[in-house]
């Protein structure tokens, strides 16, 4: 652990682009816990005598149509964009890596089976793939969170069939089983923790992309139902006045789902240089 610990800082110090977004992300963190707590104004009480006002020191962010604090909703909205995203890739992460650990372990037409099912949802795009269960389903938060969970789904079952697949006849397999494990202990005591560190990468990158989508099924009208914030929601609802210079009301929450992406992509980046083990001569 220490020298897991000593790497990470090595790979930090000389990687500031990284460190920047872990600290973006504990930032979004907090902000998601504390948001409610942090703001002054109630993020969806009107004041309409107050819309449309530029950016201020009353209003940072300015107001929108109806005279809500912009800043508030923004700062509001962050905890539901996280916690869809998070919900969505705990599930398909939990999901994948168990069922895809099992299929790649067992091999045969099992396997192959579900290597060609991974392969033709892969085939759709999968934005539209999520508009199309979202509609089917209602534009609920917990429909979006299964939506966005299925298509993320086939990342972890592909990643994980390959890698154990490559394991599960090595010698330190094979003495697992001689040892008198069963295989699913096999698998979820020796394979599966092997695989884990390896597909953090792909989590982080998976999350910036979850809020993305979350987001964007809120834009069309497929998502979170107004007027609850949402960082989708308020970029929508700015954009019929961006031609009218109100630029705050798309700049602003744009900025901010712009920043979260970027900032759980560039962590990702970072996850592999610490995780791979060829760094660490």
């Amino acid at each position: 652990m220490n020298a897991t610990l000593r790497h990470a800082a090595w790979v930090l110090r000389g990687n500031p682009v990284t460190l920047a977004a872990g600290l973006g992300v504990l930032a979004l963190a907090l902000v998601a816990l504390l948001g409610p707590s942090l703001v002054a104004y109630d993020p969806i009480a009107s004041n309409v005598p107050q819309a449309l006002q530029p950016p201020s020191a009353a209003h940072w962010f300015g107001t929108d149509q109806l005279g809500r604090d912009v800043f508030s909703r923004v700062v509001v909205a962050t905890r539901l964009d996280l916690a869809i995203a998070a919900s969505a890739v705990t599930l398909s992460f939990a999901v994948g890596a168990v069922g895809g650990a099992f299929c790649g372990y067992a091999g045969g037409r099992l396997d192959r089976w579900v290597g060609r099912f991974v392969d033709v949802l892969m085939a759709f795009p999968l934005f539209v793939l999520a508009m199309a269960l979202v509609a089917a389903l209602g534009n609920r938060v917990e429909n979006i969170i299964y939506a966005t969970a299925i298509i993320n789904l086939p990342f972890y079952v592909r990643f994980a069939r390959a890698e154990v697949n490559v394991r599960r006849n090595q010698g330190w397999v094979e003495a697992a089983r001689c040892a008198g494990n069963s295989h699913a202990s096999v698998v979820l005591r020796f394979l599966l923790p092997n695989v884990l560190p390896a597909m953090a990468v792909q989590v982080s990158l998976n999350l910036g992309w979850a809020i993305l989508n979350a987001a964007g099924l809120s834009f069309l009208g497929l998502g979170v139902r107004p007027p609850t914030p949402e960082w989708g929601i308020l970029v929508a609802e700015g954009a019929r006045f961006i031609t009218t210079g109100k630029w705050w009301l798309v700049v602003c929450p744009g900025g901010a789902l712009m920043f979260a992406v970027l900032c759980f992509n560039l962590l990702g980046d970072g996850l592999r240089d610490i995780l791979d083990p060829r760094l660490r001569t």
